[in-house]
Formats: structure tokens, C-alpha cells, sequence
């Protein structure tokens, strides 16, 4: 290895010749780790002033670091900054680019650490980040459903099982289904966040280090809850990027699930909703259409969050403690998470607020498939029938609607007592759709009342 080659590499002391050019590609994550330099350099700024404050370093040798690692941000922002492969990593660049600015000082810096508790340092602050930035892009979606569902309080639709039609629902409470669905979402994530929020810094790269660091200090600079207990834990844990990733997995399930509802609800077939024009595409060869382009995207997407999942668990199952390398296949996985729920989350809160819903489309579907079966059998159940007896004697008007393609509330009186004697005019105050949703008026009811009642609850739980 020439002087040359030893100055370029930071650890290149111990070595006698320069590093394959291949392996110097295959080992470097610079291309990818570099989106963590204003959280690396956020890391080394308390550290510098955690070791001055210790006696480590100078005032004037602090000074010249912070006001160094200042320049080096701005130089990164301003596209002005030039990443090497040769230096391997975020970490190492900046490094070398501080140290060509501020000279001796600057070699000083990496003082008590190493790239091992710095790189889990500085995944811990940037996942916090974003963190806190996908737990407003989730409010914003429940905001726009609450406001949807409010809307559409008293539009009735078919609520489904098997996609068979069951019993008709209104859409403002098959919206709240969705709100509930994002609020664990949401629970989930703030509850991971604990665990991100936890500082390596200090572990150095397992043992910890000789210096008198003080590690409260410095996680008060970066508003850490508190240092990592154990040293060699520290620098290897990579459980908090698992919780994520599959927090993020199953916050893409939702979004997934929910989208299929609206590429279904905006087929010919069903033409419940129409989908705004922006979140559209049509066909190079077919004029007519409209494709449901975004919520299909967002389904799709859904299967990159689980294998980056499943990508983080294998990567983590064999490894021995404490750092080893593959531990930086950890970024890719964990960033792209991250950008799909970015994206996804921002699409679907976007969306949701310019949904057209076809309310009429909607009621007449509700009319099909004998919805309101279950409301007859409970009448007959208050008019002293057994529960068992009431299910054979629907059963067998269904039977006899379906013959007569008619809906159980749109049979004569005569033609319904022909089952049960216990079958009275006023029956048909149950077998019309509005009868049957607001009857289900309790908690977690689909009565319009309760829909209300509940934006009206979610809202005062958001603020």
C-alpha cells in the first residue's frame, strides 16, 4: 500500500496493500448510507461537545468541529460535496472532508467511538424522524376518512362476507373500519418508537471505551430517553428496525386491503365510487378506460414491505455478537420501508378526501342478495319464535323471493304469513334498508347515529 493509499484510508495503518478495487465496491455503502449525513452529523456535534465537556477536547478544538461539521452540512446541501467509494461509508466521508477543512482537530473527533455505535446511532435518530413524520402522514389519512364517513353517515351499501352479499352497513361506518385499522396502525408505531428512541452511543465498538465519557449527556443532546444498557447490545441490535418493518408491513396490509375495496367499488360491476381523475391512467389502445392506477400501486406495494421484513429477519437470525458486517444490509431493507409507506400513506390521504361515492348505485345494491334476512329473523325472535325455527322459516322466504326474483320487502304481506302466522304488518318496518341500519344502533353499530356519535369521539381523541 503506497502513503497515498494509507491516507485515503482511515483504518489503513494496519495494512500492506490497497484494497481490491472489486471488494472496495462490494463492501462500501456509501451510495445508500449517505442519505444519513444530517443525522451523522447531528451525532458527531454532541459528541464533540460531550467530550470537551469530559476534558477530552479543547473549547478551541469543539469549536473548530462544530463550526467544521456546520461547513460540511452546508456543503452536502448545497450539492457541493463529492462521496468517495475509497471512503466506504457516510461516516468515513465526512469525516475525511472535516478533517481536510479544520486539519489535526478533526482527526480528534472520532475520539471514544466507533463506526459501530455511530452507524446505530445514527439509523436510531433518522428512524425517530421518520417515525414521527409517518405518525402525521396517519393522522392526516384519519382526518380525511373521519370527514368521509361524517359525510356519508346515512348512505346505506351492502356490507359483505365471502364478498357475498350479508347485511347492509352504511359507508360511514365501513369507513370508521378503515379509521380503526390505521388507529393501531398508528399505536404501533408510536409504541416502536420507545425503542428507537434508546442511544448506542458510547458502547464504542463493543466494550465501550477508556475515556470518561459521559453517555447522559450526550443522549440529553440528542434527545434520547437514555443510553443503551449494555454495550456489546448496543452496537448489534437491529430489533427496533424489525419492529418497524413490520409495523410498516402490516400498516401496508391495511392501506392493501383498503385499496382492493376501492378498485373493486370503482369496476363497472360494482360502480360504488369514482375515483378522481389525478389518481387515474387510462390505455394506450383502449379510450373507454379508467384505471384504477393508485390504489392497485398501493396493493402492489405492500409486498415489498413484507419481504423487506422477512430481509431483516433473516439477515439477523445467524449472526453472533457483536457488529459484523452484514449488519449494513440492514439499510437498504429499513429505507425502503420507509419510502413505500412515505409515498403510500401520502397517496391514500390524498385521495380519500375527493372520492365520489354513488349513494344510489350503493342502495340499490344493498336491495340484492336479501340483506335484510337477518333483521327478519330477529323480528320473528322478538315475536316469540326460537332463534332456530326463525332461521329455517327466512330461510324458506328467501327461497321463495329468489323463485319470484323478488326482495323479502317487496313480498305481500300474505305471501310472507304463508311461513309463520307470527308475521305481521308491521314487518316491513325491519325488511327496509334504513330500518336495518338504524337498528343497529350501540356502540360499534352501523346506525348513522352511532356514526356520528363515533367521528364525533375519534375526533376528540386526534385533536
Amino acid at each position: 500500500m503506497t502513503d497515498q493509499q494509507q491516507d485515503d484510508k482511515l483504518w489503513g495503518g494496519r495494512f500492506t496493500e490497497a484494497t481490491d478495487a472489486f471488494v472496495e465496491a462490494f463492501t462500501a455503502s456509501v451510495d445508500f448510507d449517505r442519505r444519513l449525513y444530517r443525522h451523522d452529523i447531528e451525532g458527531s456535534r454532541a459528541h464533540a461537545r460531550m467530550l470537551a465537556k469530559v476534558g477530552v477536547l479543547t473549547e478551541a478544538e469543539c469549536a473548530a468541529i462544530l463550526e467544521g461539521l456546520d461547513e460540511v452540512l452546508h456543503d452536502i446541501e448545497r450539492g457541493d460535496f463529492a462521496w468517495s467509494v475509497s471512503l466506504e461509508d457516510v461516516h468515513m466521508n465526512i469525516e475525511a472532508r472535516l478533517t481536510d477543512r479544520i486539519g489535526v482537530a478533526g482527526k480528534k473527533l472520532h475520539t471514544g467511538r466507533s463506526r459501530n455505535d455511530q452507524v446505530a446511532t445514527d439509523i436510531r435518530l433518522y428512524l425517530r424522524d421518520e417515525i414521527d413524520f409517518l405518525l402525521g402522514e396517519i393522522r392526516r389519512a384519519q382526518h380525511a376518512l373521519l370527514d368521509l364517513a361524517e359525510r356519508e353517515a346515512d348512505t346505506i351499501l351492502p356490507g359483505f362476507t365471502h364478498l357475498q352479499v350479508a347485511m347492509p352497513v352504511t359507508f360511514g361506518h365501513h369507513m370508521l373500519a378503515w379509521f380503526e385499522m390505521l388507529d393501531r396502525d398508528f399505536d404501533r408505531l408510536a409504541d416502536c418508537r420507545k425503542r428507537v428512541n434508546v442511544m448506542p452511543l458510547g458502547a464504542a465498538a463493543l466494550a465501550g471505551t477508556t475515556y470518561p465519557i459521559d453517555r447522559d449527556y450526550t443522549a440529553d443532546l440528542l434527545g434520547f430517553a437514555r443510553p443503551a444498557n449494555n454495550s456489546l447490545d448496543a452496537v448489534s441490535d437491529r430489533d427496533f428496525a424489525i419492529e418497524f418493518c413490520a409495523a410498516g408491513a402490516l400498516i401496508m396490509t391495511h392501506l392493501s386491503r383498503f385499496a382492493e375495496e376501492l378498485v373493486l367499488w370503482a369496476s363497472a360491476q360494482f360502480d360504488f365510487v369514482d375515483l378522481p381523475d389525478r389518481f387515474c391512467t387510462g390505455s394506450s389502445i383502449m379510450p373507454q378506460k379508467k384505471n384504477p392506477d393508485v390504489p392497485e400501486l398501493l396493493r402492489g406495494k405492500s409486498g415489498r414491505t413484507n419481504g423487506n421484513l422477512i430481509s431483516l429477519l433473516t439477515l439477523m437470525k445467524g449472526q453472533p455478537l457483536a457488529y459484523n458486517k452484514d449488519n449494513q444490509e440492514d439499510k437498504e431493507p429499513l429505507f425502503d420501508t420507509v419510502d413505500t409507506l412515505r409515498g403510500s400513506l401520502r397517496a391514500f390521504a390524498d385521495m380519500v378526501p375527493h372520492l365520489k361515492v354513488k349513494a344510489e348505485r350503493m342502495r340499490a345494491a344493498a336491495r340484492q342478495g336479501y340483506s335484510t334476512a337477518t333483521d327478519l329473523a330477529d323480528y320473528l325472535v322478538r315475536k316469540g319464535v326460537a332463534f332456530r325455527d326463525a332461521h329455517e322459516i327466512v330461510g324458506k322466504s328467501v327461497r321463495y323471493g329468489i323463485e319470484q326474483g323478488r326482495d323479502l320487502a317487496d313480498l305481500a304481506l300474505d305471501e310472507l304469513r304463508q311461513f309463520s302466522d307470527a308475521i305481521e304488518d308491521d314487518v316491513f318496518e325491519v325488511l327496509t334498508l334504513e330500518g336495518s341500519v338504524a337498528a343497529r344502533n350501540h356502540l360499534g353499530g352501523t346506525a348513522p347515529e352511532q356514526v356520528r356519535k363515533q367521528v364525533q369521539g375519534a375526533r376528540g381523541r386526534l385533536g
